[in-house]
């Protein structure tokens, strides 16, 4: 009988495994907030965002891995639908990885598809309110859309959180006028 069952279930065709959650990142990226607040070089601040991607970019498996490594490849391609596509795929897989969303929100950016990377941004920082990428991405998109006195208050959060973020130049206009 316990034969039977074990043929059965070899014979079964496989099924997707469910994506796993994943560890919570936010100790991880407070640390390197931490530590970019403390920076004293561009230098040295870059670094640390390198680290910062380096812990995002870490997915919870490993085909959800590949799925994002997928995406990213097809976006260096100039292939941005294709890279939408991907990232879709794995958001659908993996709907718990915030990262997921925050690709396409740069994709959709790249693609000038505003509100849908504004809605994708908007649901990264809804659950990481101190990812900076999503910050920025998000600063960008609004001020593509004019809405110039939002755009400059979320930037400035970024830019508490990482005070050598590039996008900081973008700050120098007066209150109200393009930035």
């Amino acid at each position: 009988m316990k034969a039977a069952a074990l043929l059965l279930i070899l014979a079964a065709p496989a099924v997707a495994q469910p994506c796993p959650k994943g560890p919570d990142k936010a100790p991880e990226r407070a640390a390197v907030i931490a530590d970019l607040q403390k920076a004293t070089s561009a230098q040295e601040a870059a670094g640390l965002m390198t680290e910062f991607w380096m812990i995002q970019m870490r997915a919870p498996d490993v085909e959800a891995q590949a799925m994002l490594n997928a995406a990213v490849a097809q976006r260096n391609q100039g292939d941005l639908s294709a890279s939408i596509d991907t990232l879709t795929g794995l958001i659908k897989r993996c709907p718990d990885y915030i990262e997921g969303y925050n690709q396409r929100a740069f994709d959709e950016y790249l693609a000038k598809n505003d509100m849908a990377a504004l809605a994708d941004s908007n649901h990264v920082l809804s659950r990481a309110p101190d990812h900076v990428g999503a910050l920025s991405g998000k600063a960008l998109v609004l001020m593509r859309l004019g809405r110039i006195v939002e755009a400059r208050k979320v930037l400035e959060t970024a830019v508490k959180l990482d005070p050598w973020l590039p996008e900081r130049r973008l700050l120098t206009s007066p209150p109200g006028q393009k930035l």
